[in-house]
């Protein structure tokens, strides 16, 4: 009787252990490659003159316009970073608390890789306004790309401001030079300065 009770409980425990553990419900983020596509799409099929400013260094800034082809090229840094959308990217990122900014009237959603020294994507960011009337929109989504190794240092802040236009500041530092910051702002539906 007594080793019919502990057979009983060790197939317990062995019927316990086989049961396949719950698994981690997929986590659901908004895909800021999604936005930038759909921008990108816009834009692409617009008739607005799309302005390019490249300034390196202390040097005069570079304006030309470029034409709408150009584009998605042009937009390649937004384009590739990390689609949280996908469930294998998703569980390399978490989501810290949205928190609203009064002084901005946004909420402010980040997303943040759980191993930072693992992934160049370091943060994204997203800027909603929000609005009973017209429902809540995203205007703004702020990129922070880091890459460092042993031959130079490299990162990238990245600023899109929905239907109006984006700015990439890439910084390079290699050993024995100078730092070089490069800052590329792309504008197509910006109103003019007066």
């Amino acid at each position: 009787m007594k080793y019919r009770s502990l057979l009983l409980l060790a197939i317990s425990y062995l019927v316990a252990g086989c049961n396949p553990k719950e698994k981690e419900p997929d986590k659901k983020y908004v895909s800021v490659v999604s936005l930038i596509k759909k921008q990108v799409e816009h834009v692409d099929t617009s008739l607005y003159p799309i302005i390019k400013i490249t300034t390196v260094d202390s040097l005069p800034p570079d304006t030309i316009y470029i034409p709408r082809e150009e584009f998605v090229t042009v937009a390649k840094d937004f384009l590739d970073i990390p689609d949280l959308s996908d469930p294998k990217v998703a569980k390399k990122y978490k989501e810290e608390q949205a928190r609203y900014d009064e002084s901005l009237n946004r909420v402010v959603i980040t997303y943040t890789p759980l191993n930072p020294d693992k992934e160049e994507v370091k943060k994204q960011e997203l800027l909603v306004t929000p609005s009973e009337v017209a429902g809540d929109k995203v205007s703004n989504v702020i990129v922070l790309r880091e890459i460092n190794n042993r031959d130079s240092f490299l990162q990238k802040k990245m600023l899109w401001q929905m239907d109006k236009s984006f700015q990439v500041v890439t910084t390079l530092q290699k050993p024995g030079t100078p730092e070089k910051v490069t800052i590329l702002k792309v504008s197509w539906n910006e109103p003019k300065e007066e």
